[in-house]
């Protein structure tokens, strides 16, 4: 079941708990959502613009950490959406969607998967998706289609394109750098560290490789 809240500025949080909340935990939801007012009825009229179904947020997620943390193990999903005039908003639509009514559906997916593709020509796939392989790794992928005598499925292709790119393998960050034909001792991401090796007392943090910083908040 969805239970839609209605907070104090007005937009709507619908959580997805399947299996029922007592009343403890909507007493619970009610101070987490800074007191907003739990709707008795199943739908809420109007237009909306909330995240797509397809996609959980990030927000979602920590939202539904945070009740798990408060002992809450029910919910399955939590989204804000916000009230629009009209059905004539512009709005992002590859992150969000228009929804003339929020309902008991706003969450079923009803998409079915696409079916393997069976690569014929990786250059071309690679080109065509825009996957950034460079030749090396074309003749790599071809050379081990060849060694495990079938063609490669498309999400093997992508799927490596983004396990070898340069964001997760910093391959050129890493790589030998060389000036004017002068190979450097250091390498750009080397450089990088460079300053934090050398001014350890004056460096409060540092970027190591990927971060992320963590704060409470109340929802």
């Amino acid at each position: 079941m969805i239970y839609f809240f209605e907070s104090n500025n007005g937009r709507i949080l619908a959580v997805n708990a399947p299996s029922g909340l007592d009343q403890q935990a909507i007493e619970k939801l009610k101070w987490a959502f800074n007191e907003a007012k739990l709707l008795s009825e199943t739908k809420v009229s109007g237009n909306f613009v909330g995240p797509r179904k397809e996609m959980i947020t990030p927000w979602s997620t920590n939202a539904v950490e945070i009740t798990q943390n408060m002992g809450i193990d029910k919910i399955v999903r939590i989204e804000e959406f916000i009230k629009v005039a009209s059905e004539t908003i512009s709005f992002d639509p590859m992150l969000t969607a228009l929804y003339k009514e929020l309902n008991q559906t706003i969450f079923d997916i009803d998409i079915k998967p696409e079916p393997i593709i069976n690569i014929d020509d990786i250059d071309a796939y690679n080109k065509k998706e825009g996957l950034a392989l460079s030749a090396d790794e074309v003749a790599y992928l071809e050379n081990l289609s060849v060694k495990l005598k079938r063609k490669l499925t498309d999400s093997e292709i992508f799927g490596f394109s983004q396990v070898n790119s340069e964001h997760c393998r910093h391959k050129i960050f890493n790589g030998t750098f060389i000036i004017d034909g002068n190979e450097k001792a250091e390498s750009l991401f080397k450089l990088i560290k460079l300053t934090t090796e050398t001014n350890k007392k004056r460096v409060v943090s540092a970027y190591k490789d990927n971060c992320a910083f963590l704060c409470r908040v109340r929802l």
